[in-house]
């Protein structure tokens, strides 16, 4: 039996993925993974997902060139969700230009962004 067999995959065939980094331990995003996405990570050491926008397979970084290199994968207690463990390329993990998709932290029932945008998205996303 592979490792891949023992994941409960939901009924879209996907788990919700968390990648953190391995150093200072901030969760930098949240993704989904199907089959293909987690066994090409594990091939790779490359964070693979599955983007549920596009309908395909999404290397992280494959446009901005903020890769996520894996440094360990684990399952949860109920495996129902995956953690890799990440080294960042180049600090910066969110489209926006945030090291982390979680920049808005609520203070008084409103949502306030708290982290800097370390570059401009249309430096990193050129088209």
């Amino acid at each position: 039996m592979s490792f891949l067999d023992e994941v409960p995959w939901n009924e879209q065939g996907l788990i919700p993925a968390v990648a953190q980094d391995a150093s200072s331990g901030k969760i930098l995003t949240v993704a989904w993974m199907n089959r293909d996405a987690l066994q090409q990570t594990v091939e790779k050491n490359e964070a693979v997902y599955w983007s549920r926008s596009r309908n395909r397979l999404w290397r992280k970084g494959e446009q901005s060139g903020h890769v996520q290199k894996v440094v360990e994968v684990r399952l949860d207690c109920d495996a129902d969700a995956v953690l890799l463990k990440v080294e960042q390329v180049g600090g910066i993990a969110c489209h926006t230009g945030r090291e982390s998709c979680f920049f808005r932290k609520l203070e008084n029932g409103r949502w306030v962004t708290t982290d800097p945008v370390l570059k401009d998205p249309s430096l990193i996303y050129k088209k």
